[in-house]
Order: structure tokens, then C-alpha cells, then sequence
């Protein structure tokens, strides 16, 4: 693995989340082929996650529970790889919301950034602002999410925490 690559966990419940997350964050190798890249681009429309800076890759890991991602970011932990951000959904049934996960990852990562995404929220911003205060560590993101904005977002977390 290169010294450049952020890790990244996405903690949502659906898989085609998960899969558009990777198709953002993670740039794809040069010379596929001109026929490949005109049918994704037909398929799923312009991809700009190209745009990615060759000096910074991402390293994309899924957690589909809250669970998972608890025990996922203790792990990391562990073995000296912390994660550099999170993205969270407010939902994901039948296991613990996004609130209750993030207050079992904060006990664990108090310091690890977390993007609140979803479409719907069960909770006000002023809500989670009040029992987890504000912060640089906790944002949210609205489903669907545009690719440019997800992108900029990863950089910016993981090019703060990257600073010595």
C-alpha cells in the first residue's frame, strides 16, 4: 500500500451506496480503452472521479451495520491503521441508526472525522449539534449526493488529518 492512501469507511446499508462511494473516491487505471469509458459514461454518466490527484488515493473499506463499523474501526485501531473518515448513514435498519453508531464510535475514535449522510433524517442538525456539539470532526451530507461535493469533502478531511 502506498504512504499516500487515506483509508476511508463507508457505513451504510445498502450495497449500490457503497459501490457509488467507490466509483467517486477511487480513480480507475489509466487506458481502459476509449469503448469502455464511452459506455460506463453513457451507463452512469459523466465520471469525473478521474479527477482524483494521482498523489492522493483512497482506500475505500464497507461496513453494512453499525456493528460492523465498531468493530471495523477497533480493529484498525489495533493494527496502527486508523481510519481518516467516515461516512455514516442516519439509517440502516434492523441494527443501530447512524446516532447510535456514532456515539459508540466516538467512544472508541473520538478524533475520527464523521459525514452524516442520508436522505432522511429521524434527528434535527440542532439535535445532534446538541449532544455531540459542534465540530470539524462532524458534518453532514444529503443523499443523493453530488460526486464533486463528496469528493471535495473526502479530500479535505484526509488532507487535514495527513498534516504531521
Amino acid at each position: 500500500m502506498s504512504e499516500t492512501k487515506r483509508r476511508i469507511l463507508i457505513i451504510d446499508d445498502s450495497e449500490a451506496i457503497h459501490t457509488d462511494f467507490r466509483r467517486v473516491l477511487c480513480p480507475k487505471p489509466p487506458n481502459r480503452g476509449k469503448v469502455l469509458d464511452l459506455m460506463e459514461e453513457e451507463l452512469f454518466g459523466e465520471d469525473s472521479s478521474r479527477e482524483v490527484p494521482s498523489e492522493l488515493e483512497f482506500e475505500v473499506d464497507s461496513a453494512f451495520q453499525g456493528q460492523e463499523a465498531l468493530a471495523m474501526v477497533r480493529q484498525a485501531q489495533e493494527a496502527g491503521r486508523p481510519y481518516d473518515l467516515a461516512f455514516l448513514d442516519y439509517r440502516m435498519p434492523p441494527g443501530w441508526n447512524g446516532l447510535e453508531t456514532l456515539r459508540h464510535l466516538r467512544r472508541v475514535a473520538p478524533s475520527l472525522p464523521v459525514v452524516l449522510c442520508s436522505a432522511y433524517s429521524d434527528y434535527s442538525w440542532e439535535e445532534i449539534l446538541r449532544e455531540f456539539g459542534e465540530s470539524q470532526l462532524l458534518e453532514e451530507m444529503r443523499k443523493p449526493f453530488d460526486s464533486q461535493e463528496l469528493r471535495q469533502r473526502a479530500l479535505a478531511h484526509v488532507s487535514s488529518s495527513a498534516a504531521p
